[in-house]
């Protein structure tokens, strides 16, 4: 969403970056608002142009999960099983 004109709003910035943002007016001779517009823009293109990559390993064990339910069915029988004879 564009936005025409400009929006005022309130920032706060870290000690660090209000150094960075002061360096940057002082050397390219630009307003408080023009470095901070810039800066926000060029770090966020930058951010948007990257495609989402991520790794991915092989497993190398396969499990059989066709009988999965069961399985637990069956573990949650004995667990069952097992404090009922603990209560006796």
């Amino acid at each position: 969403m564009m936005y025409s004109g400009f929006m005022r709003t309130t920032v706060t910035l870290e000690p660090e970056a209000d150094a960075l943002v002061r360096q940057a007016m002082s050397r390219d001779r630009a307003t408080f608002s023009e470095v901070v517009n810039r800066a926000i823009v060029n770090a966020l293109a930058s951010v948007e142009a990257r495609p989402f990559a991520t790794n991915t390993h092989r497993l190398e064990y396969r499990v059989d999960v066709t009988k999965a339910l069961q399985l637990a069915g069956e573990l949650e029988d004995e667990a069952i099983i097992g404090q009922m004879g603990a209560r006796a």
